[in-house]
């Protein structure tokens, strides 16, 4: 069950208001705040939706509960996808609706990533194995393990692995859209 009164108070807090600011807001006294902070009384729909106005708050977000946000990924939360040659563990499941999207590209000997192509962001790599060669159109970028790239994500390109083993590559896009 909701603890109106609770929430109210949770949320005029975060706004720095005191009970009586947020009476004098709503037309309400400042006794009646309390009480509804107390959960002694209930509002009506109209008074609550006066007082969550004021504090921004909708009221489909104010009854939606927040869903717990998932901090901690393991490897039973990873799964793997094609990727030209190689293969993609995806390190965070659902990121899409996240602004960065975590990857790690695996390539086997001579593999080479799907194309990418241009977009608005821009994209981090890390060599975690291997030896691996970016190409765009216009020029061509060696890497070895241990170090990283940042690039445009207007620049059309591709990754090579040049080694003679498989090559990993911690691979972030920004905005998510692998």
């Amino acid at each position: 069950m909701i603890e109106i009164g609770k929430k109210i108070k949770q949320y005029r807090l975060q706004l720095d208001l005191t009970q009586e600011e947020l009476a004098l807001r709503t037309e309400l006294t400042k006794g009646y705040i309390s009480q509804l902070e107390n959960d002694l009384c209930s509002p009506s729909i109209a008074t609550l939706q006066d007082i969550l106005n004021v504090l921004g708050v909708s009221l489909q977000d104010f009854f939606t509960e927040p869903q717990a946000e998932q901090v901690v990924y393991t490897a039973s939360d990873y799964f793997v996808s094609k990727n030209g040659d190689g293969n993609n563990t995806w390190l965070i499941p659902n990121s899409q609706v996240k602004q960065m999207e975590p990857i790690i590209l695996t390539l086997p000997k001579g593999g080479s990533s799907e194309e990418r192509y241009p977009f608005e962001g821009e994209e981090f790599g890390y060599v975690l194995q291997g030896e691996v060669e970016i190409v765009t159109l216009q020029e061509r970028y060696r890497l070895k393990q241990g170090e990283s790239f940042s690039i445009d994500g207007k620049k059309q390109h591709t990754i090579k692995n040049l080694q003679k083993g498989e090559s990993k590559v911690l691979w972030v896009t920004t905005p998510s859209n692998f």
